[in-house]
């Protein structure tokens, strides 16, 4: 990872396009990741992005597959936030915990596994799956900072026993499919590890004013005083039945090939989130909820308000997830989100471990505050990945 990174800002205060923007280069923090985890780094580009291989996954429909995983993902949003997150602040990376599955289920041997995972991500074969890893990693995933747009650093790896030998296949599809670090060593007194880490600096200018101090309202009837951003320029907001949602486009510059963007909805009612994350995942597999709640033109704002937040949260994901058939395997999560003038940065991780509607448009100003508990998510918009899904309840607490 070069040790300076583009930052492409959140912008509350200029209307969005592709026209330049001021970037803003910071020093990255360098980050310390185990040996025992991972011996390379890899950072997606356009000269290393993952090939589709001509058969039989070209045949594969890349699109109806996309969809289908993105509605996945408030899915598995949903079954984590009641497992482990219910009235909690709480964020996690579909896109990180699907490269990871669909990594472990490419193993040869493990056919209860793969069936498990395919059954879990209701998808129908492996070569859908690949097809859609295929999309993320040549599209999502790849380096978009030497036009302008942001940079995302991935890195996959995979650990084999050693005195069993490998299929060379096995090795060629991890190292060049996957782009994954690859090794054999001794578990005899190791575990295995199967290791995927995203990392995302995404920017776009909010401007230099100070955040102003504002209430936020908890469940419990108390409320807490945070830092707000806050303008009064045109926004992407619609409101619908019960809720309304906010789109922030990120500044893209040069990158036209994906657009991302952070999502923030905010329920009518104070204490109404629990009932929205289940409206989102029930109508996900079925209506296109993501895609039917997007709010497609820019509206006058009434008051306008978004806390400043940083939130990371670690999780047992093979436990989380029912229903997932790993008896012999730990699937262990952790992600981190953080929202502040300068824009946006989130971090995921993921290791497997084991022993062998229509808005409604009144014409008037829509005020968007989001002082009491909201769901947020950041998405590429041309393939609909969803990178991080997230919920806060708290934006006084980290975790």
């Amino acid at each position: 990872m070069a040790p300076t990174e583009r930052k492409q800002k959140l912008s509350l205060s200029e209307t969005v396009s592709p026209s330049l923007s001021k970037i803003k280069r910071k020093k990255n923090k360098k980050k310390k990741v185990s040996k025992s985890l991972i011996t390379t780094s890899t950072s997606h580009s356009e000269k290393d992005s993952v090939t589709v291989s001509p058969s039989p996954i070209s045949k594969v429909n890349v699109e109806k597959a996309m969809k289908k995983q993105n509605d996945v993902a408030m899915f598995l949003a949903e079954k984590v936030i009641s497992a482990v997150a219910e009235n909690s602040n709480f964020v996690f990376s579909p896109a990180s915990i699907n490269v990871a599955l669909t990594m472990l289920a490419s193993v040869p041997i493990e056919e209860t596994l793969r069936s498990s995972t395919l059954s879990f991500l209701r998808s129908y074969s492996m070569d859908e799956l690949k097809a859609v890893f295929s999309e993320i990693a040549a599209i999502v995933l790849a380096d978009g900072s030497g036009s302008g747009g942001p940079k995302i650093s991935n890195v996959n790896g995979v650990w084999m026993e050693q005195s069993g030998g490998v299929d060379p296949s096995l090795k060629d599809l991890f190292e060049n499919f996957f782009k994954a670090t690859f090794a054999l060593v001794d578990f005899r007194f190791k575990r295995h590890r199967l290791y995927t880490w995203k990392r995302t600096v995404l920017q776009r200018k909010m401007g230099r004013k100070i955040p102003k101090v504002f209430d936020v309202h908890l469940l419990n009837g108390g409320s807490v005083s945070v830092p707000f951003m806050t303008n009064h320029k045109k926004q992407y907001v619609e409101q619908y039945k019960g809720f309304k949602v906010l789109k922030l486009p990120f500044r893209q510059s040069g990158d036209t090939n994906r657009q991302f963007s952070m999502y923030f909805y905010l329920p009518d009612a104070e204490d109404g989130l629990n009932s929205l994350v289940k409206r989102v995942a029930s109508s996900s597999s079925t209506l296109g909820f993501l895609d039917s709640h997007t709010p497609r033109k820019q509206v006058e704002v009434g008051l306008f308000r978004i806390p400043k937040f940083k939130i990371d949260f670690g999780f047992e994901a093979s436990s989380a997830f029912k229903g997932l058939n790993m008896p012999s395997l730990s699937l262990r999560h952790k992600a981190l989100v953080e929202i502040d003038e300068d824009g946006a940065e989130a971090a995921a991780v993921t290791v497997i471990m084991g022993r062998g509607g229509r808005g409604f448009s009144s014409g008037r100003r829509i005020d968007f505050v989001t002082d009491h508990p909201f769901l947020f998510m950041i998405r590429e918009d041309k393939t609909g990945t969803v990178l991080f899904v997230g919920q806060i309840f708290d934006p006084s607490k980290s975790a």
